[in-house]
């Protein structure tokens, strides 16, 4: 295993950079990466993602060769092909041709710096740095892959703001009233009712009870009279987190909100989604509606002051409504996360 250190210009403290490459993040849905080469950015670091073999490989995007990036290259049955010299990168980020030398043994050194990849929820996951001794888990996501649900991969955007605050605004409760009236909530519905987060192994969860309706505000659907909806939330740190609704009867759908550090200010968001009742709607209207929620929060995110998340809870004031956010900062410092979240 290659010993990594941060890149030039790195946005992080060295150790807290270390910290997130140990941990899983994707960088693409897998349905936009194919042979050709794809560039992608995590932790500042460039990559290029492509696929030989039906196998995705991401690695540092730079030829080892004269430091071209390999995104400006193309493809073939063999591997991404730098564009200056023709060299040619196959399985595992491999060497596997030097036109101007074709007889010569292709030394290691000419092999990408390439990193570790698991495929799941419909994309393409990286982990930097894996801790042999302590392997960080991938995040998990209810329903998935249980019979009955359909699964819904939303294209990606981009959010101007850390990803610990776009994460902590997932995790709020309190401004549906006042940030999603548009999309789903109820103006005049402002009181959240008590909860209580439960630590578990990879972070915390919630079972959060209200009257506030998930039904699309255009929709004409109404839950029955008295109706408590169940909104479940799974915060695997450090920036992915899960919610399950739990709809009339049992109509279940469930997001999981993926926020990617591209650096520590700019945040690259995936929301795979998977439900078991409105399968007759398109797809497209459920990234459209997806995208909607997610852009009434963007102008509170990437205005947010200070831009990082400040873990002494000293710093802001708190609210009652704001467990799940006090959960959230205490678990990013137990995980040893240091003033990098301070401007």
């Amino acid at each position: 295993m290659n010993t990594l250190t941060p890149p030039a210009h790195c946005t992080f403290e060295p150790d807290d950079w270390l910290r997130l490459a140990r941990q899983w993040h994707p960088v693409a849905r897998s349905c936009d990466v194919t042979g050709a080469p794809t560039k992608a950015v995590l932790l500042d670091e460039q990559l290029v993602v492509y696929r030989i073999k039906g196998q995705a490989v991401v690695a540092r995007d730079v030829c080892p060769h004269r430091g071209v990036p390999l995104t400006l290259g193309f493809h073939d049955e063999e591997g991404v092909v730098c564009p200056y010299h023709g060299l040619r990168f196959g399985e595992g980020g491999k060497c596997n041709r030097i036109p101007s030398s074709p007889g010569q043994p292709i030394p290691a050194k000419l092999n990408l710096i390439n990193y570790q990849v698991e495929e799941r929820y419909g994309l393409i996951w990286v982990c930097m740095a894996p801790d042999a001794d302590n392997p960080s888990p991938l995040p998990v996501m209810p329903h998935w892959d249980d019979a009955g649900f359909q699964q819904i991969n939303c294209p990606g955007f981009d959010v101007n703001g850390f990803a610990g605050r776009q994460v902590e605004g997932f995790l709020d409760v309190a401004h549906f009233a006042w940030v999603h009236t548009e999309t789903f909530a109820d103006a005049t519905n402002q009181v959240v009712p008590p909860y209580n987060p439960v630590e578990t192994a990879y972070g915390f969860a919630v079972d959060y009870w209200s009257s506030v309706s998930n039904f699309a505000a255009d929709s004409g659907q109404q839950a029955p009279e008295g109706f408590e909806w169940l909104r479940h939330f799974e915060m695997h740190l450090p920036f992915t987190a899960t919610l399950t609704i739990h709809f009339p009867g049992e109509a279940r759908l469930v997001i999981m909100n993926a926020a990617s550090p591209v650096s520590a200010r700019k945040t690259r968001m995936f929301a795979p989604i998977a439900r078991n009742f409105d399968l007759h709607i398109p797809v497209e209207d459920v990234h459209a509606f997806n995208q909607r929620v997610f852009e009434e929060d963007r102008l509170m995110v990437e205005t947010q002051m200070p831009e990082r998340l400040p873990l002494d809870l000293a710093l802001e004031a708190h609210i009652p409504a704001d467990r799940s956010s006090i959960a959230y900062r205490r678990g990013l410092k137990r995980m040893g996360f240091g003033e990098f979240f301070l401007v």
